[in-house]
């Protein structure tokens, strides 16, 4: 890294408040990129500075709620060399009898023999027994911006990955990992929010949402598919929350909502727009539809596989962001509105 290169990242790293700092380290394929940067956007805040394959934010997020977080470290200790660092962490109390330092690559590339190298000088000093295999505690250490970080480190479970084997399955749904992080941009802060998926087939969102502990309810037109919805959501041991109805019968207010109130029940509605490759839906129909997600929820993500910024926009929604994932020929378009 040039000198120019680290003042930079020196900047926007010192743009981050000085107490509170998370480093997260992250992995996607190319095609997800832009899915990737979006989903770590609305977890992280706006504030938060996002590189190529970590990030630093004042914002404390487990990293197994998203496909694409590998580690997050939550700053302890800073300085400006390797020796130094090693001095402030004799103060260091290990939390129970075993432990492993693990080197987090971020803005510098590093050797694997320089990885191991450190983690064991670090490690040395450590009061506690150091144990590879399973550890009672894991602490992360990472040289970003020409300065030395450490604190303590937990690893992502790919949650979504176990979710791939269910019972009921269609070519056309979501994959788990691409619905986990739909999930997430819908819905960055789980306490307290109420959450649809009007069209739910057979449950890819409903499972990753609920196994977040969202609060979460499905629907969907085709009683087959609702039959399918509740085959997966049991096998996952998840209650039943599904119901057949056709989502522009569906009630937009709470039920003991005020006479008149226009406040919708659910705070995030996510919405995989129906589609079939030997037809087309009828514009009409894709403009009820949208006009009833916007009379649901406050916010919406908007899955679709055609244009339809104009009818979003006829529906009453301003899209706030958005993003493209290809797979093959095959593209989805993920559209944020208000």
């Amino acid at each position: 890294m040039s000198a120019e290169q680290k003042s930079l990242v020196q900047q926007k790293y010192k743009s981050i408040e000085q107490s509170g700092k998370y480093v997260y380290v992250f992995a996607c394929h190319e095609d997800e990129q832009a899915l990737c940067q979006l989903e770590l956007r609305t977890l992280l805040g706006a504030d938060a500075v996002i590189e190529a394959r970590y990030a630093v934010s004042v914002r404390r997020v487990e990293p197994s709620r998203s496909p694409f977080l590998k580690l997050r470290m939550d700053v302890a200790y800073e300085a400006d060399s390797l020796p130094e660092l090693a001095s402030q962490l004799e103060t260091l109390t290990v939390r129970g009898a075993t432990f492993k330092v693990v080197f987090a690559e971020t803005d510098t590339a590093v050797s694997y023999d320089r990885q191991r190298n450190v983690e064991r000088e670090l490690g040395l000093g450590l009061r506690g027994k150091a144990e590879m295999r399973r550890p009672e505690q894991y602490f992360a250490v990472t040289e970003l911006g020409g300065r030395w970080l450490f604190g303590e480190g937990s690893y992502g479970e790919a949650v979504w990955l176990q979710h791939q084997q269910k019972p009921q399955n269609y070519s056309t749904a979501l994959g788990t990992r691409l619905a986990r992080a739909v999930v997430n941009i819908a819905v960055p802060e789980v306490a307290g929010t109420r959450v649809i998926d009007p069209c739910c087939g057979i449950g890819t969102v409903l499972v990753e949402a609920m196994s977040m502990g969202i609060d979460i309810v499905g629907y969907d037109i085709n009683p087959l598919a609702v039959r399918g919805a509740r085959v997966n959501l049991d096998h996952f041991g998840m209650p039943d929350v599904v119901q057949v109805a056709d989502m522009r019968t569906l009630v937009p207010t709470h039920p003991t909502a005020l006479p008149g109130s226009p406040e919708p029940i659910y705070d995030a509605l996510i919405l995989d727009m129906p589609y079939n490759l030997c037809s087309v839906l009828p514009e009409a129909e894709k403009l009820d539809m949208l006009q009833t997600a916007r009379r649901l929820a406050r916010r919406a993500v908007i899955i679709t596989t055609e244009q339809i910024d104009s009818l979003l926009i006829k529906a009453g929604f301003h899209i706030d962001s958005r993003c493209t994932v290809n797979k093959g020929n095959f593209s989805r378009q993920i559209i944020v509105c208000v």
